[in-house]
C-alpha cells in the first residue's frame, strides 16, 4: 500500500521518574532544547525535548505513574540500545557529554557506518552517540 501523504515520526514517548530531573539531564548533560513544558494539572505535564530547537524527532517525557511503568524506566527496550543520537561532531559532543557526567560504556570505536560509543542516560537506558559516515 502506498500513500501520497508525507509522514514522519514526530515524537517518541520516554518514561521518566521525575519531570524536573529529566529536563535538567536532557538540557544540561545532553544539550537538548526544551521545546515545550505545559502544566496539564494533577501532576501531569506535556514536555518535549529534542537535540535541536529546529525540530525533527522529539522526546515526550512521560512520568511513570503505575508500578508497571516504573518498572520500565531505564529499561524501555529490555537491554538493547534504545535511541541513536546522531551528531556532526562526535568528538566535541563526546568530550562535552563526559565532562557533564554522562557515563559511556565503551571507548569510541570506528564502524563501517560511523564513529560510535554507547552511553547511558540518567535512568540507565542505553543510547548510541554516532557520527554517521555518510
Amino acid at each position: 500500500m502506498t500513500s501520497n501523504t508525507k509522514r514522519h515520526i514526530g515524537s517518541i514517548a520516554f518514561l521518566v521518574k521525575n519531570y524536573d530531573e529529566a529536563v535538567t539531564y536532557f538540557t544540561e548533560c545532553l544539550s537538548f532544547s526544551l521545546l515545550c513544558d505545559i502544566d496539564k494539572g494533577e501532576d501531569s505535564r506535556w514536555i518535549q525535548v529534542a537535540p535541536t530547537a529546529e525540530g525533527g524527532v522529539s522526546l515526550v517525557l512521560v512520568k511513570a505513574t503505575t508500578a508497571e511503568q516504573r518498572a520500565l524506566v531505564g529499561n524501555q527496550t529490555g537491554g538493547p540500545v534504545l535511541l541513536f543520537l546522531h551528531t556532526a561532531d562526535f568528538w566535541g559532543d563526546y568530550e562535552k557529554m563526559k565532562s557533564r557526567g554522562v557515563v559511556f560504556h565503551e571507548t569510541p570505536r570506528e564502524e563501517i557506518y560511523g564513529t560510535v560509543a554507547v552511553f547511558e542516560d540518567l535512568y540507565g537506558n542505553k543510547w548510541d552517540l554516532i557520527q554517521p559516515t555518510n
